[in-house]
Order: C-alpha cells, then sequence, then structure tokens
C-alpha cells in the first residue's frame, strides 16, 4: 500500500464524483510520502448528498431489520477475511498506528461493531408492551425523519465505521464526513460496505471542509441526527447551531456526541506499583496519547511515588519511537502538524512551569514525532491536569498518603470532562470509596485497570459532563437514538355502543 497513491472521490448516491480540488493522505511519519489524493467536496455536492439521502431513504427504510443487518453482518465477515490486510495497512500507514493499535481497532472493534450492533437491534425491536384481553399493542421503531449527518474522527478507525453504519442499520440514510486525516481509511470502509451489498445513497461519503459542510447540513430542514466524535468545542458549536435552528427543522434532531476528555488514574496507598506503573505506561503513551480515553493526570501517594516513577521512566526509556512499519518501535508519530504544535507547546509550558521527568523531545523533520513525556507538578489544578492534550503527555500529581478523601473530591471537581478514569486499590473498601466519589467523573470507571480499551459488548463505551450525551457506542442505548417510536392499537371487537354499563337502568 506504501507504494501506491491512491485517487480517492466523493462518493453520493453510489457515483464516484472527482471535483479536482485536492487535497493530500500523507504518513504522518513520514509527511513527505503521500499515500491518496482526495477531492474536497463543495457546496453542489452537500445538496446533492442530501438529495441522495431523502432518495435512498424510500426503500431503506421500507426494508426489514434483517435485511439491513445483512449487509452489515456481510461487512463483517469481509472484514475479518479478504478486506482484513487492507484496512489494517491503511491505519497503519495513515494514521501512524502500529500493528497491534491497528488490529484491535480497524479490524477487531469494527467486526465487533458490525456484528453486536444487529443483535442489540433484534433485542431492541423484540421489546413489545403487553397487551391485554381483546387487543394487540405493539412498538414500531421507524427511523428518523431526514438524514443523519456523521462526523468521525482521525483516531479510531473503528469509529469511522461506526458512526455511519449504526444508524443506517436501523433504517436512516447518512452523510458520512470522515476527518481529513483519515480519508484512507474511510475510503477503504465505503469500499468495503459497497461490497457487502449497501445499497447507493444509504452512506454518502464527503470528505471536505468541515466548517462549510457542517453549516449546510446544520441548515437543513431535513436534519434528523447528528452522530458525533471530536473535539468538545466543535461539538458545542454544532449544538449551539442545531438550538438557533430549531424552528426550521421537521423533527427535533438528536445530537449524539463523544468529545474530549481528561482521563485519570487514581492510586490508593495499597495500590500494587507495578500494575500501576504498566496502566500508566500502556494507558498513557500507547497510539501516542491520541485517544479520547488515554490516561493523562495521575494522582499517586507519596508513599508510592518514588518506586512508581523509577518504573514508569525505565519503561520509558525502553520505548521505541518511529515508523509503523518496524515492528519494534512501541510509538509512531503524532496524526499532523496542528497537533504536533499543540502538544509541543503543552510541553514547553511544562518545561517553564513544573517538572519533566522523562522525555519531552520533539522533531518534526521528517514526521510529527514526540517523545512520550512524563511531567510532575506541585499545583493540582495546573493546567496539564485541566486541559485536554490529546497526546503522549501524562502530568503526576503526588498526595499525601492521608488526603486520600481530599484527593478524591480534587479529581472531581479539576476538570470539566468525565469520560474514563481508573482507580488502583489492594483495599476493596477504598474502591469502593472511590466509585461512589467518582461516580460522575467517567462515564468508564476501570478497577486495577488502565482507561484505555473498552471492548464492544463488554464496556459501552461514552462519558457525561464536557465528554458527551453518554449514549454508549457498542450497546442497545445507542442504537436507540436512531429511532423514532410509533405505538400501535389494534382492537379485535370494538365497542358498538357509547354508553357504559353503569347508565343503563335497571
Amino acid at each position: 500500500m506504501a507504494s501506491e497513491q491512491a485517487d480517492i472521490p466523493i462518493i453520493i448516491g453510489g457515483c464516484e464524483i472527482r471535483t479536482g480540488q485536492l487535497e493530500h493522505a500523507v504518513m504522518p511519519h513520514d509527511h513527505r510520502h503521500v499515500l491518496a489524493d482526495w477531492h474536497r467536496a463543495e457546496p453542489t455536492h452537500v445538496e446533492q448528498a442530501i438529495a441522495a439521502a431523502a432518495k435512498a431513504r424510500v426503500d431503506w427504510a421500507a426494508a426489514s431489520l434483517a435485511a439491513r443487518a445483512a449487509v452489515f453482518l456481510r461487512a463483517a465477515e469481509l472484514l475479518t477475511t479478504t478486506w482484513r490486510a487492507t484496512l489494517n495497512a491503511a491505519t497503519m500507514l495513515g494514521q501512524s498506528k502500529t500493528v497491534f493499535q491497528a488490529e484491535i481497532d480497524a479490524a477487531s472493534e469494527l467486526i465487533d461493531f458490525w456484528r453486536f450492533n444487529p443483535f442489540f437491534a433484534e433485542e431492541l425491536y423484540a421489546e413489545q408492551p403487553i397487551s391485554s384481553h381483546g387487543m394487540w399493542n405493539r412498538l414500531e421503531y421507524r427511523p428518523l425523519e431526514g438524514f443523519v449527518y456523521a462526523v468521525t474522527p482521525f483516531n479510531f478507525t473503528s469509529i469511522a465505521g461506526n458512526l455511519p453504519t449504526a444508524p443506517a442499520l436501523m433504517g436512516n440514510t447518512v452523510i458520512w464526513k470522515p476527518a481529513a486525516s483519515a480519508v484512507l481509511s474511510g475510503y477503504y470502509i465505503m469500499r468495503l460496505l459497497e461490497e457487502a451489498g449497501l445499497p447507493p445513497g444509504v452512506i454518502n461519503f464527503v470528505p471536505g471542509d468541515p466548517v462549510q459542510i457542517s453549516n449546510m447540513l446544520l441548515d437543513s430542514p431535513d436534519l434528523g441526527g447528528v452522530h458525533f466524535t471530536g473535539s468538545t468545542a466543535v461539538f458545542h458549536g454544532m449544538w449551539k447551531k442545531v438550538g438557533d435552528n430549531i424552528g426550521r427543522y421537521r423533527s427535533y434532531p438528536r445530537l449524539v456526541g463523544e468529545t474530549g476528555g481528561k482521563d485519570f488514574i487514581v492510586a490508593h496507598p495499597s495500590a500494587p506499583v507495578e500494575e500501576l506503573a504498566v496502566a500508566i505506561a500502556r494507558g498513557g503513551f500507547e497510539y501516542q496519547g491520541q485517544k479520547c480515553s488515554a490516561a493523562s493526570r495521575i494522582y499517586v501517594p507519596e508513599s508510592l511515588w518514588e518506586n512508581v516513577r523509577e518504573r514508569v521512566v525505565g519503561m520509558m526509556r525502553e520505548m521505541k519511537m518511529g515508523d509503523v512499519r518496524d515492528f519494534r518501535n512501541f510509538v509512531g508519530a503524532v496524526i499532523d502538524r496542528k497537533a504536533f504544535n499543540k502538544i509541543t507547546g503543552y510541553i514547553e509550558d511544562a518545561q517553564r512551569n513544573a517538572a519533566v521527568l522523562q522525555g519531552g523531545g520533539a522533531s518534526d523533520e521528517r514526521g510529527f514525532f514526540i517523545e512520550p513525556t512524563l511531567v510532575q507538578t506541585k499545583d493540582p489544578a495546573y493546567r496539564l491536569m485541566r486541559e485536554e492534550i490529546f497526546g503522549p503527555v501524562v502530568t503526576t500529581y503526588v498526595y499525601g498518603d492521608e488526603k486520600w478523601d481530599d484527593t478524591l473530591r480534587l479529581i472531581d471537581e479539576t476538570s470539566p470532562y468525565a469520560l474514563t478514569g481508573a482507580v488502583f486499590s489492594q483495599d476493596r473498601a477504598a474502591v469502593d470509596q472511590a466509585s461512589s466519589a467518582l461516580r460522575h467523573a467517567a462515564g468508564n470507571f476501570y478497577v486495577n485497570d488502565k482507561p484505555t480499551g473498552a471492548v464492544v459488548g463488554q464496556q459501552p463505551f461514552g462519558g457525561g459532563r464536557a465528554s458527551g450525551t453518554n449514549d454508549k457506542a457498542g450497546s442497545k442505548m445507542n442504537l436507540l437514538r436512531w429511532v423514532s417510536a410509533r405505538t400501535i392499537k389494534e382492537t379485535f371487537s370494538p365497542p358498538r355502543d357509547y354508553r357504559y354499563g353503569y347508565m343503563v337502568e335497571e
């Protein structure tokens, strides 16, 4: 794949469109190497996508759940077999994921989404009301009126595959804007779905300017819903625009978003040091910390800190960084120059206002490489403890052993996010206390494990507060957002007299 240069069109209603307005997909770890040219959509193509989605909706919404599910179950089988290497390779090269990170994302998790979602949909359809004597009550799970706008991020190919297909499974038609930095893997997902039998216009692949596309789609009266993963600021802007437009829509749009995180690991004085250190190293630095769930702020008791620090720093010094095609490397490059500049800015701030214990180096000469970096601060409100960095930077705060209760309150109040978090302890009472105190601080809470690696069907994923609407991707809860139920009551023997029995004279 590295020796190829793909030509990626817009795909609307099953038709390929090439505008000649080209952007380049490059390797983050070798940014002079162009993997693909992709054609940028113009406003007229957004209008075409709206029309194509409306046309396709007629037959797709009327199709049975079994007919729709068959497409995605076949897609799962194709990805398990003939498409696995393609999507893994595109994810490795285009998003700088190691082979292991690509396999658990682009293959395993996306296969799970496409197998579990039909299973959850069948369960949902089976949930029916009680029918008493003389009548039949049932629920019809209708798709939303209008199209669903799917906005997908660069960091997980599986999310790019799930966000458009979960609403489509439930009978909706979708306009999908992939991240500009992950168009290559997005394009292969689209091709895989076409091979699986997805009808034209059910999902329309529209890469391009995110502001322009979003403004047009959010202004459309036919907007039925938004399925979003990305930054909190962008989701806030979308929500505000929908609110400003609320009078023009045919129905209230469903807004489903998973946004940022400032994910924590808190260690109780009873925590096992070796397991804690590995959780920090893996949770913080796998895929260059570019996971919404990545461990970013760490709270360690004074009695454990020296041992924990030595072990984490030791592992960091062993971590190799470079081209993901070299399987000796543990980390690759961050996604692009914008991310590189943002992350290095945080490191420079830490060098002035905190202590950089390990790492801190960066180079953008060949690829966008940033060393895994461990920071220690004495200020629990320091910006690196509050703000999402989305890079290989972990910041630690060392607390006095006697301040366990205060530290739990501190974690809950420090950051606006509430996505993932973890507690390490061998004391069951401490685990229960942390679980209670941090009940709203994380939508996915881990005990003696790193806060990354949620598995479809096992740990439904999503958080609250500034981290999103917590609609739990990979669960029935998420699918429920893409249907509008209709209650149907059928009476077998309707009354023939308006009068009730108590009105009859004796």
